[in-house]
């Protein structure tokens, strides 16, 4: 059962306190009682309360000065005051010194429930996001990323050395790799691991929702825009802001994005005020930037300003190394998560993940063993339980590997040649594909082509 939660009570008003307490126990609150700041503030540090209902007037220590010291002690438990009509400005001061609502006496029952629940919800949000940006900080932590290879390494080498910094970084590398898992790193190993860290896909979104999306817009900005809405540089400001696939922004878009990083400031769309944003921006794309600008189809001038630092994450074909890690992690996982006892794989298992090409990189992999944990129904995943195409089968069940029509008075390497040229020229001379089908790596059939001198 979930526990009650708690409110003190201060008011030297015994009758005040008395009603107070029979009311709000009545809401299924447990309550506790002081009938002066003095006595408050020593509760306080006995105990910690979800929530304070405070008189101003007291004859000891005043409610300003217990609110004073109460938030000196603990910042976050939620402080409402109450006062007489007289005494509104007073209340104003207690605002400032970081009491959440005040109410006014003789109290509109109505109004106080609304304001104890509202100050709950504030303050469970505040735990809810503390405890996110834990959770968030340890799954970004470089060591949490996975790999032993030679890529990896150097990898997060740099990234320990650029995450304290202030630069802008420019994450490349294929769909799949991990682009925001890097990101993340950068973030939550800076001195801005504090502040909010906030993603947006600009490939998601057309142009003029990705330019509300980032700056925000005033109400009646466009058809739809009831209110005001804050953007996205507004809500990392004191953090980072990590924009994905960021070359299929417009042109149009990039000169606003160009103006933002020079200028470290915004404005709402349809409005006219000038923002100051602090916000640290980090990119991605799995595309060749400088390719683009070639092509017109990106800004020369925002490339230079986003690729301070280029980051490039290998795909997981150049760090076959981490392959079984990452297997093993991801079966540990999908395992807790489907409830199943599956201690690892089969050798048989984890040669067929050894050999795929992995087009689709960690995800694809992360998805394959998900798959297989689903559907196996023994302690150990065999090969059977991976898809198909890790298997190197077709779709319909042949094995393509083996290629029909080669002579039978061929030695073994003649063969092997006929059936590597047979392959490569089925999958149209894609190497990558022709490296599937005979369940080899792209590396392995680069060394047997220019064996054979097929290689162009």
């Amino acid at each position: 059962m979930k526990p009650k939660c708690t409110v003190l009570v201060v008011d030297d008003d015994q009758a005040h306190r008395t009603m107070l307490r029979t009311l709000v126990s009545g809401w299924g609150y447990e309550i506790s009682e002081a009938d002066d700041g003095d006595t408050a503030i020593q509760m306080v540090h006995g105990k910690p309360y979800d929530l304070i209902l405070m008189d101003i007037r007291m004859i000891k220590v005043s409610g300003l000065e217990a609110l004073s010291q109460i938030k000196s002690y603990n910042p976050a438990i939620p402080v409402i005051i109450m006062t007489a009509y007289s005494s509104v400005e007073t209340a104003v001061e207690g605002l400032k010194k970081g009491a959440y609502d005040y109410l006014t006496k003789p109290l509109d029952f109505d109004e106080l429930r609304l304001a104890m629940e509202r100050a709950m919800d504030h303050s469970h949000l505040k735990e809810e996001n503390r405890q996110l940006r834990e959770t968030l900080g340890a799954r970004f932590d470089q060591r949490n990323i996975i790999g032993r290879s030679r890529a990896m390494a150097e990898l997060m080498e740099t990234v320990a050395q650029v995450a304290p910094t202030e630069a802008t970084v420019l994450i490349t590398g294929e769909s799949g790799t991990g682009k925001e898992l890097i990101s993340g790193a950068i973030h939550f190993n800076s001195p801005r691991k504090t502040g909010p860290f906030v993603k947006i896909n600009c490939a998601a979104l057309t142009e003029t929702l990705l330019e509300s999306e980032l700056f925000g817009h005033e109400k009646g900005a466009f058809t739809g825009a009831h209110r005001r809405k804050e953007g996205r540089f507004l809500m990392a400001d004191g953090g980072s802001l990590f924009l994905d696939e960021v070359s299929e922004m417009s042109l149009a878009m990039q000169v606003k994005l160009l103006r933002v990083l020079q200028e470290r400031e915004i404005t709402r769309v349809g409005g006219e005020e000038v923002i100051k944003a602090d916000v640290r921006v980090i990119t991605a794309t799995n595309k060749d930037l400088v390719h683009e600008i070639e092509e017109s189809r990106f800004r020369e001038d925002l490339y230079y300003r986003l690729n301070v630092v280029t980051l490039k994450v290998p795909p997981l074909r150049e760090r076959e190394e981490d392959i079984s890690l990452l297997a093993q992690h991801f079966l540990e996982v999908f395992a807790e998560k489907n409830h199943k006892r599956i201690k690892g794989l089969t050798p048989q298992a984890m040669d067929r993940l050894l050999k795929y090409e992995w087009p689709g990189n960690v995800r694809e992999l992360m998805n394959a063993i998900e798959r297989a944990v689903v559907l196996s129904r023994s302690e150990y995943l065999d090969e059977e339980d991976l898809p198909t195409v890790v298997r190197g089968d077709d779709p319909r069940g042949q094995d393509i590997s083996s290629e029909s029509n080669v002579p039978g008075d061929l030695s073994l390497g003649e063969i092997e040649k006929v059936t590597i040229l047979k392959t490569l020229e089925a999958s149209g001379g894609n190497k990558s594909e022709a490296a599937r089908r005979l369940g080899i790596t792209r590396k392995t059939l680069h060394k047997k082509l220019k064996k054979y001198g097929a290689m162009p």
